[in-house]
């Protein structure tokens, strides 16, 4: 197995403390990404201004957020009977970004309280802006485009998978992200309404699961109602032209980092339009790992976790009756499959993190190195099981991408 551990570009030298949060636990082509600045604000002081990745696909990038309410079910986790509501967010290559303003990764006051449980304030550091650019219109020329829905970590938001989000759509997918209400730690609503956890501590069942499984197949229904010309948004909120021409709900493919990587399987056998999953290092629960599974899935583990010291991936394993790919990214740790991986190196001194700790957190592999081959390999899988494009990639070890082994 080979190691191919690339160092991490660290600059943090605060003092070790306790690490201060873990969720679990435009109109340009691709550019270079930008390095981290420090910029003056009003009153002089001086804001770190965090960045991501720019995408890596040749399509520039639109977004727009929905939000959703299913009638047909009740929130399990607020008392009394309120419908099951949500908010997310649909990436997609647009055919012009002009005039349509680039994204933030989370709204104003969603992205403040994010901001204030890890003891950090706006004038201190500036989130990122995405690559997605706001209702910009869809690449209407590149035909029906297949569709992937990403679940996040337990109490994460749907922002953190944004680095791989907006490349995929980059790429010429329509990828839906999903904010599990009351389950994410904020989730923000239209007029600024914010929605907190009210799961009880520590929570992490099968019945999580199931919920999140609902939630994604309440929200493919509801990418049906656009296909056929509709708009499911509550607040009936603009969409860009051409998206209806865009979705094709024949071809749907799902992703997940953490609980939400166990949420893939969770989800494929209880809707059968998911034709393709992946799962980011998560651990199963549950009974769903021990059903059998006809559909292609891909395991993408971090560097200490695979199915050789992960009981419920081995389950899991067995049951996969369709194509199937087990593979490791070494030097990461399980927080490099989300967004602060890129983000967290960034504000490390802030934070109070010291390089050692970095490493404990996020392993040793370069954040930016870590981004492109998880990018690399998802789109590699989609490709090949939505678009129908065999990738060599898949087949085995590359020379290109040493860190990657496959696990047999």
């Amino acid at each position: 197995m080979a190691s191919g551990k690339t160092p991490r570009k660290s600059t943090a030298t605060a003092p070790d403390q306790a690490a201060p949060w873990a969720p679990e636990n435009d109109a340009t082509p691709p550019q270079e990404a930008v390095h981290p600045a420090v910029t003056p604000d009003q009153e002089g002081s001086s804001t770190l201004q965090l960045t991501l990745p720019a995408p890596s696909g040749r399509h520039p990038v639109g977004r727009f957020s929905q939000h959703l309410v299913d009638r047909s079910r009740i929130d399990p986790y607020v008392p009394g009977n309120r419908a099951r509501e949500l908010m997310v967010t649909i990436w997609y290559p647009a055919s012009s970004t002009s005039g349509h303003a680039r994204a933030p990764w989370m709204p104003s006051v969603s992205g403040g309280h994010f901001l204030a449980t890890r003891g950090l304030t706006p004038q201190q550091v500036a989130l990122p802006q995405t690559a997605g650019h706001m209702l910009a219109p869809v690449d209407t020329t590149l035909g029906k485009l297949p569709v992937l829905l990403y679940s996040t970590g337990l109490h994460s938001d749907r922002a953190m998978g944004t680095a791989l989000v907006q490349d995929l759509a980059s790429r010429g997918y329509i990828v839906v992200t999903v904010d599990h209400t009351h389950d994410a730690n904020e989730v923000q609503f239209p007029n600024g309404r914010l929605e907190f956890s009210t799961m009880p501590a520590g929570a992490h069942s099968s019945d999580t699961l199931n919920v999140r499984a609902a939630d994604i197949r309440f929200v493919i229904n509801q990418l049906g109602v656009i296909a056929q010309g509709g708009n499911p948004d509550v607040d009936h909120a603009k969409l860009p032209s051409g998206l209806s021409h865009a979705v094709d709900t024949s071809r749907i493919g799902m992703f997940g980092w953490s609980l939400g990587g166990a949420a893939v399987d969770t989800a494929m056998q209880l809707d059968h339009r998911i034709d393709a999953g992946a799962n980011l290092d998560g651990q199963f629960f549950g009974s769903a790992p021990g059903k059998d599974l006809d559909r292609p899935f891909m395991l993408f583990s971090s560097g200490t976790h695979n199915r050789n010291n992960d009981a419920s991936w081995r389950t899991l394993w067995s049951h996969l009756k369709g194509y199937r790919v087990d593979i490791q990214l070494h030097g990461s740790k399980h927080l490099s499959f989300s967004d602060s991986e890129t983000l967290v190196p960034q504000e490390a001194e802030l934070l109070g993190l010291s390089p050692d700790q970095l490493d404990q957190m996020y392993g040793t592999i370069d954040p930016d190195r870590a981004i492109k081959i998880q990018r690399v390999y998802l789109a590699a899988f989609f490709d090949q099981e939505l678009r129908h494009k065999h990738r060599s990639l898949l087949d085995g070890p590359a020379s290109s991408y040493p860190e990657i082994s496959f696990v047999r």
